[in-house]
């Protein structure tokens, strides 16, 4: 049976081994924007020790934000989730060397990302496509931005802080296990008795 959560980051590992696939999720707290070089530009800086702020327990945000310039800062104007897999490669070791609590997208992840989750109890949910203007609401204040120039806003590490971001449908647990793979397996083992069915 499902359940509903309302969560603030950082989150403990006590929290995430408790979150099971199907389970909603609304986050508040702090979360950080990242893309695939992204990625590689902040495990760069970890390298070096140079680190914005603490990553722990925090929710990475595969997100692409659109945003406008507010007096002296910045004002999110959209920011919907972008197709995580483009992020797999990186994503083991991401999950790894940030301890982060989990990951938020869109689409499935592969397998390097089941064995993250399951080996450093961390979990991947999802976001509705189509409401970036909604999710956009859900951000209080943009807490900093990191390599901008080098990046460009969509691909610059936003570190926001939110309220209630969701609804967030966890799709693999820190248990390994895999909604959408699970969803695969069933259409092929039913498509598989249909054929044989048609052949009989």
């Amino acid at each position: 049976m499902t359940k509903e959560y309302e969560l603030r980051t950082p989150l403990k590992k006590e929290e995430v081994v408790h979150l099971r696939v199907g389970d909603v999720l609304y986050i508040s707290g702090e979360v950080f924007t990242s893309r695939d070089r992204t990625q590689r530009l902040i495990l760069e800086a970890k390298d070096k020790g140079e680190l914005p702020f603490s990553f722990k327990g925090l929710i990475e945000f595969h997100a692409g934000p659109i945003v406008r310039r507010k007096n002296s800062g910045w004002e999110i104007v959209s920011i919907g989730p972008t197709t995580s897999f483009r992020m797999e490669l990186e994503e083991y070791a991401f999950v790894k060397e940030m301890d982060i609590a989990g990951v938020v997208g869109k689409g499935g992840m592969g397998e390097k990302t089941r064995e993250a989750c399951k080996e450093f109890k961390a979990f991947y949910g999802v976001l509705p496509g189509g409401v970036a203007a909604l999710l956009s609401k859900k951000v209080n204040r943009i807490m900093g931005v990191y390599w901008l120039e080098e990046l460009g806003v969509p691909e610059a590490m936003w570190h926001l802080e939110v309220k209630d971001l969701g609804p967030i449908t966890v799709v693999i647990d820190a248990f390994g296990n895999d909604l959408y793979e699970d969803l695969r397996r069933r259409v092929g083992e039913n498509l598989s008795r249909v054929l044989k069915s048609l052949e009989g």
